[in-house]
């Protein structure tokens, strides 16, 4: 089925968050989110860029995200439409980019699947009607800090924990969360490549603490090193910035590098190149589950979909909406019973709310084909 394109629509919009968030590279307190509206003879689909306003996580940060679609990957879309499983391989010549080629493509696919009137979950082989959902907890000025956040989001019902550590805030605090909720909490932690092979000695420090997954250690690029460092960690180590593709995938698990996969659909360049890493898992008996980018309804509408294909073992950041937002520009996702539904609608089930969304756009940007 093609796509004949009319346009595409680059809209940014200014989320604040409910709190601010810490990581290893950086405090974030608001969003500036990039989406992509594109409209067909069929209908629109949209999409969520989950680049940031600077290139710390990664190299691609939402300007240059707006950059590059707007002079290369939007015009390299030919004007008598498109497959969306050719959408990969008209931008592959354009190195890189992957959270901006991720937007377009879902944006692609969610027109056409809206015009076939089929869901993104049943599309991409989800194999279940709700998925359970973890929440990540960043770096605090306080142990004390650190516990009641923690508890609130267990009385929430979150089904899993995951703890921001750096050096100076990893093993004391990540012990102290274990010590007060117990064996039975569903606990992990995350680096954002914070650490060096150097530190191997001071992470077995975490070895006892029951973790599902220490994720991304070491640094992106470095894949060798972190095979040297699963041989010496108890605790499974978790591969998220260093998986930019199916190949990547593969040469973790060759070299050892990892036993878990963070799937993030936008780092990998959308969600058919994440159905592809999340087969590949599975076929080596590696479990996976959806990482989050502080994404609004949009975005949380793929994620969940994605996550309820049957390889995602473990719960991913899929948080409710209010767990960065106080309103979202969707329906808000709820959490009921530590779950959330995996949308049924067609395409991503959910449309931005017409005057939430003009309240927080900032520009807008109509690029005709």
């Amino acid at each position: 089925m093609k796509n004949k394109i009319s346009g595409v629509e680059l809209r940014r919009i200014a989320m604040p968050l409910v709190a601010p968030f810490r990581t290893s590279f950086g405090v974030e307190t608001s969003r500036d989110v990039l989406l992509v509206r594109v409209v067909t003879a069929d209908g629109e689909g949209w999409a969520e860029c989950a680049a940031m306003s600077e290139p710390r996580y990664c190299s691609e940060y939402v300007d240059g995200a707006q950059h590059v679609l707007r002079e290369f990957l939007i015009p390299a879309l030919p004007k008598d439409g498109l497959d969306v499983q050719a959408v990969g391989r008209v931008l592959d010549p354009f190195t890189g980019h992957r959270m901006a080629k991720s937007a377009l493509e879902t944006a692609l696919l969610d027109a056409q699947l809206r015009a076939a009137e089929e869901s993104f979950g049943s599309y991409l082989g989800a194999a279940r009607d709700r998925v359970p959902c973890g929440v990540s907890v960043g770096i605090m000025d306080s142990v004390p800090e650190l516990l009641d956040a923690v508890e609130a989001y267990i009385a929430e019902g979150y089904v899993r924990i995951k703890l921001k550590i750096e050096p100076g805030w990893d093993v004391e605090p990540v012990r102290a969360v274990r010590e007060r909720f117990g064996d039975e909490l569903l606990l992990q932690v995350d680096a954002n490549a914070a650490y060096t092979l150097a530190d191997a000695q001071h992470l077995t420090g975490l070895d006892d603490l029951g973790l599902l997954l220490i994720e991304q250690p070491l640094a992106n690029d470095d894949l060798v090193q972190h095979a040297a460092l699963a041989e010496q960690l108890r605790t499974p180590v978790c591969l998220d910035e260093s998986i930019e593709s199916a190949a990547h995938a593969a040469a973790a698990i060759s070299l050892g590098a990892c036993s878990v996969i963070n799937i993030k659909p936008a780092r990998v360049g959308g969600y058919l190149e994440a159905r592809r890493i999340h087969d590949l898992a599975s076929a080596h008996g590696i479990p996976v589950w959806c990482g989050g980018m502080l994404e609004t309804g949009i975005g949380r509408a793929a994620n969940v979909a994605l996550a309820a294909l049957p390889g995602f073992t473990l719960p991913g950041d899929t948080s409710g909406s209010h767990r960065y937002f106080a309103t979202d520009i969707t329906e808000p996702f709820v959490l009921a019973d530590g779950h959330l539904d995996v949308p049924t609608g067609p395409g991503l089930g959910v449309v931005p709310l017409p005057d939430v969304l003009d309240d927080v756009t900032t520009s807008r940007e109509w690029i005709a084909l």
